[in-house]
């Protein structure tokens, strides 16, 4: 049995109202269940790529093949953080490769409806 020490427990306890539907943490997006819903619908995979000279990273669901192909993305699990409808992605990779500020931090973003494409500003 794996008792949570007091501080990781007070964490779980805690609800996310008041939290940014996008935030930095431990190398990884998480993304608010309504933002997911509006951006991602119930997509498991997403393609993602970062421009370095924008600083924007764009995050499309998969069915987007024309955004895979417009923009050379690849492919990235989008996992289940809670029953809520949370979602998180990996971005080690990027934050390496391109020397980001790795701090847990908010995230500003743009979500493009239309297209169905999220823009996170890193």
């Amino acid at each position: 049995m794996f008792i949570p020490p007091n501080r990781l427990k007070e964490e779980l306890g805690r609800p996310s109202a008041g939290k940014s539907e996008l935030r930095l943490k431990s190398a990884h997006l998480l993304i608010g269940h309504q933002l997911v819903q509006q951006a991602l619908g119930a997509a498991d995979n997403v393609y993602m790529v970062y421009y370095p000279d924008r600083g924007s990273l764009l995050i499309a669901p998969v069915s987007d093949e024309l955004f895979k192909n417009l923009h050379k993305a690849s492919q990235h699990m989008l996992k289940s953080r809670n029953l809520n409808g949370d979602k998180s992605i990996a971005i080690h990779e990027i934050l390496i490769d391109h020397q980001l500020d790795r701090t847990d931090r908010d995230l500003e973003y743009e979500l493009e409806k239309g297209l169905g494409i999220l823009k996170v500003n890193l």
